[in-house]
C-alpha cells in the first residue's frame, strides 16, 4: 500500500549514496556498523567528530547532521541511527567562537540551527539511540531530546545552560524536555542553567541507562540497536512514537486514532510477518518500510512546514551511486 504521506518542503529530495563515507563530510562521521562492511548496513553510527574542539556544535555541523538524518529517513537499507561524540565528550554545546549570532536577518525568516537538527531527527522515520558517551550541554543536550533512546555515562555532565547564556531554549526543547521529564524538572534544570551528573535525580527521566564507564556507553547502543533491527517493525516504531508525541490529548481521540491504524496494520505484510514468525519459533524478517507501506490513516495531523531554505544549504556534496 503506497502512503499518500507528502513531505514538508524542507525534505527535498537528495541523492543517496552508495557509501555515507562519499559525502565528505567534514564535522560528523557516518559509517557502518561493522565499520568494514563494504555495504551500507542497517546500524549507522553517527560520531561528532570535533576533536580539538570538544564537538562544539558549529553551522557546518549543523548543515552535515541535517543532511545525514533527511538521508537516513529515505534510504531502506538503514533501520536504525545510533549517535555519538568523538573522544571524552558528547558535544560541549555550540561553539561561540563560530558566530551563532542573532540580528542578521528578520525574525520571520530565521530558523533556529539546533531546530534545524531536531527537526531533521525528529522527521527521520528510523529510530535513533543517543549515546552520550561523555558531557552534553546546551545545544549538546537538546539535539538529544527527539531521539527514541538516551543512554549516557552516568558522570556526564548535563546542562540546560540557557538562563546563564542570555538565551531561552531552543532546539524545540521547551516541547521535547517537559514531555520527557516532566515540567517540575525542566523548569528546575532550566531556572537554575546549572550543569549535573547524569546519575542526578533531576535527570532520572533523562536517560532510561547510565553506564559505569565512558567506554561502556557505545557498545551498549550497538548492542540495542541490533536488538530492534532484528526483532521490531520500522513501520511499528515509527509509528508508535508518533502517536505519543501527536496524540489527540484526549482518551476518546487516543482511541479513535488507535483503531484506525491497528485495523490497517492488522492487514499488513509486517504484521501477518511478526505473527508467523511467532507461531513458528523463528526470527523476524520484517520487509516493510515507511517509505513504501505506511498506512492510509498516516499523517493524521496537518504538517507544518518550517522551511524557509533548502536542507543542506552551504554545504555541497557529490553523492555516488
Amino acid at each position: 500500500m503506497a502512503s499518500k504521506y507528502i513531505p514538508p518542503a524542507e525534505v527535498q529530495e537528495i541523492p543517496i549514496p552508495k557509501q555515507y563515507s562519499d559525502i565528505g563530510f567534514t564535522q560528523i562521521r557516518v559509517t557502518n556498523v561493522p565499520e568494514s562492511s563494504k555495504e551500507v548496513t542497517p546500524v549507522q553510527l553517527v560520531t561528532l567528530y570535533r576533536p580539538t574542539k570538544v564537538n562544539a556544535f558549529t553551522p557546518t555541523m549543523m548543515s552535515e547532521l541535517e543532511t545525514a538524518y533527511t538521508l537516513f529517513d529515505i534510504d531502506d537499507r538503514v533501520k536504525c541511527i545510533v549517535q555519538t561524540g568523538s573522544g571524552k565528550m558528547f558535544c560541549a554545546g555550540a561553539d561561540l567562537e563560530t558566530g551563532f549570532v542573532g540580528g542578521e536577518e528578520s525574525n520571520r525568516d530565521h530558523r533556529d540551527g539546533g531546530g534545524r537538527v531536531t527537526m531533521a531527527i525528529n522527521r527521520c522515520r528510523k529510530p535513533t539511540i543517543g549515546a552520550l558517551n561523555g558531557s552534553a550541554v546546551g545545544v549538546g543536550i537538546t539535539m538529544t531530546l527527539p531521539m527514541n533512546i538516551r543512554i549516557a555515562y552516568q558522570d556526564a555532565k548535563i546542562g540546560f545552560v540557557f538562563a546563564r547564556r542570555g538565551l531561552v531554549m531552543e532546539a524545540a526543547s521547551s516541547f521535547f524536555l517537559p514531555r520527557l521529564i516532566g515540567y517540575s524538572k525542566a523548569l528546575h534544570l532550566c531556572t537554575t542553567g546549572a550543569t549535573y551528573p547524569a546519575k542526578h535525580s533531576l535527570l532520572s527521566e533523562l536517560f532510561t541507562e547510565l553506564l559505569p564507564t565512558p567506554d561502556a556507553v557505545l557498545p551498549r547502543a550497538l548492542e540495542l540497536a541490533d536488538e530492534i533491527v532484528k526483532n521490531c517493525s520500522g513501520i511499528s516504531l515509527h509509528l508508535c512514537k508518533e502517536m505519543m508525541y501527536r496524540n489527540p490529548n484526549t482518551p476518546e481521540g487516543a482511541h479513535l486514532l488507535d483503531s484506525k491504524l491497528v485495523y490497517e496494520m492488522f492487514s499488513s505484510k509486517d504484521n501477518k510477518e511478526g505473527v508467523q514468525a511467532f507461531l513458528q519459533k523463528r526470527q523476524v524478517n520484517f520487509q516493510g518500510t515507511m517509505q513504501n507501506d505506511a498506512p492510509q490513516a498516516w499523517p493524521w495531523w496537518n504538517a507544518e512546514s518550517t522551511a524557509n531554505r533548502p536542507v543542506g544549504q552551504g554545504y555541497k556534496y557529490k553523492a555516488k551511486m
